[in-house]
């Protein structure tokens, strides 16, 4: 087996489709086809490796033959429409079994293949007959119309089986799993050219809570079958139901209503739709398939619930910060005054128990002082406006070692920065701040039995670029890698610190849309890595 065909066969095998009873809308397309073509008989084909199953027929009964004595194989992976009008004058076909009389004795023949969006032949839609007849342009191109229909209906109900395992994946504990495992189904309805309904299918009658009624007017759709617009409370106007738009204007894609059913959940509901036409042109009526989206419009809405609470804990952090460093950072200051001048002024009049005492509280003012900067660090980050231009990551590097050029003296420390750094778009402020706390870091961490290394480089990367901060310090333990990074988190008791300086980073690095994180440097050590996307500047 060549590498193409098993390609085809996963992606066949994928759909779930072989060997299981078709469902009422695909029985429906088939039908039409029979219909489109003007032939008593039809057929669904899906082609395996050694297969023909006939997943769902009209006017004869289905089943499975060789693949080697199908009459679609032979060109069902050309991409094209095969047609014959006699296969027994046809030298494709006309030693065939299925024309022969061994196993029919088909003479006009059409099949419309089923061409995945990957390009991968699935099968065909088939029309046949025992006569000799003709086809027309327009005929082959309904054809080829619900061939797509089909696919539609494969690929959403493929998708929606996807998105089921994904949800229950991400969240197993929520109480929806049930109903979401209950919609996966596509919901189809058709009506005839009078737009009359002629189907619902057992999803659209779970969603409705009711049966087709040919008998129902199609002005009375919106309050017998309760259509609501996306607001849920203004009934769906009989030119917005999709069926009818589909029926009076041939196609519909991405139409949203509600589905609400007294004592029902409602359903959101995405629909697309297609008039359908016979040989002669006539119209047949109009088909609409609907796919349930209401738990991704319920994660649309929770996510700008997100966003607006964002924004409501951003404005109190700024007002925490006015408030810190005003009610807070004022009165220690003060305390602090007040200790050094106890301590100039009254020193002679002190016994070294009260000079000690006097000195333990000014290194406590100090550290609280210490705290309430790196919060305000931490708060500007995250509040203050990203303002990106154009800024040379070297030249904001050397700024950053200028403000730690007295912190790098006194560790002996060596910091090297690579050459050639590329120009960002980027808000200079903060990514200097940035590069001051991981610099500062390594410094701090660095090991006590060897001088201190440290390397700042960038690379580029697909869509932005990748920097890195390294040093040949005392490192980070693996399990703790990713701790580092949340508020108030220390590794090393014994080293000074707020545990706020990573979690100040993380937020810089997300305000310019990249990630930050933190692995093992070769040869002992850590390396500090952030992406930078590329953006426009001047973006607040």
């Amino acid at each position: 087996m060549d590498e193409r065909e098993a390609e085809r066969l996963a992606a066949l095998h994928e759909y779930h489709l072989l060997d299981a009873p078709a469902d009422d809308e695909l029985a429906a397309v088939v039908r039409v086809a029979a219909m489109v073509a003007g032939v008593p008989t039809a057929t669904l084909n899906l082609i395996d490796e050694k297969r023909q199953c006939q997943l769902t027929t009209t006017g004869f009964d289905g089943g499975i033959s060789a693949r080697s004595d199908s009459m679609c194989a032979i060109r069902f992976e050309s991409g094209k429409v095969a047609y014959t009008r006699d296969a027994s004058q046809d030298p494709t076909y006309q030693a065939n079994p299925w024309v022969t009389g061994l196993l029919a004795d088909v003479r006009f023949y059409a099949s419309a293949p089923l061409i995945t969006p990957k390009g991968h032949a699935l099968g065909t839609l088939c029309v046949f007959d025992s006569q000799p007849r003709e086809l027309s342009d327009g005929q082959i191109e309904r054809l080829k119309d619900l061939a797509q229909v089909i696919l539609a209906l494969f690929e959403r109900r493929r998708q929606s089986r996807i998105n089921a395992r994904l949800f229950l994946e991400a969240d197993a504990r929520q109480q929806f799993t049930d109903a979401v495992l209950e919609t996966i189904d596509v919901a189809v309805a058709a009506a005839d050219p009078s737009g009359h309904l002629t189907l619902f299918n057992r999803a659209s009658r779970d969603w409705h809570g009711l049966d087709a009624d040919p008998s129902i007017d199609p002005g009375d759709f919106s309050s017998r079958y309760r259509l609501f617009r996306t607001d849920g409370t203004t009934p769906l106007p009989e030119d917005e139901i999709p069926l009818l738009r589909a029926l009076r204007g041939g196609t519909v894609r991405n139409a949203e209503m509600i589905i609400q059913p007294q004592g029902r959940r409602p359903v959101h509901v995405v629909a697309d739709g297609r008039a359908l036409t016979g040989a002669d042109g006539q119209a047949l009526g109009a088909v609409v398939a609907m796919t349930d989206v209401s738990a991704d419009r319920q994660r649309r809405e929770a996510l700008e619930r997100a966003l607006i609470e964002l924004r409501r804990s951003n404005q109190e952090l700024e007002q925490f910060a006015g408030v810190v460093s005003h009610d807070l950072a004022a009165p220690l200051a003060v305390i602090s005054g007040y200790l050094e001048l106890l301590a100039d002024n009254y020193r002679d009049d002190l016994d070294d128990q009260a000079l000690k005492w006097i000195s333990s509280a000014g290194r406590a003012v100090g550290r609280v002082q210490g705290l309430i900067e790196a919060l305000l660090d931490y708060a500007r980050a995250g509040s203050t406006p990203c303002r990106r231009a154009k800024a040379d990551l070297g030249e904001v590097a050397d700024q950053a070692l200028m403000d730690l050029r007295d912190t790098v003296r006194d560790a002996g420390a060596e910091v090297s920065v690579a050459s050639g750094l590329p120009v960002l778009a980027v808000d200079p402020t903060l990514i200097r701040q940035l590069l001051q706390n991981l610099i500062g870091n390594a410094v701090k961490y660095r090991h006590p039995g060897r001088p201190c290394r440290i390397s700042v480089a960038a690379e580029a990367t697909t869509g932005g670029w990748l920097v890195t901060v390294t040093d040949n310090g005392i490192g980070i333990p693996k399990p703790e890698r990713q701790r580092v990074f949340d508020m108030f988190t220390q590794i090393d008791g014994d080293q000074p610190g707020y545990g706020v300086g990573l979690s100040t980073c993380q937020r810089i690095v997300e305000r310019h849309g990249g990630r930050i994180w933190a692995t093992e440097a070769p040869g002992g050590g850590t390396t500090v890595a952030f992406t930078v996307p590329d953006a426009p500047v001047s973006e607040a």
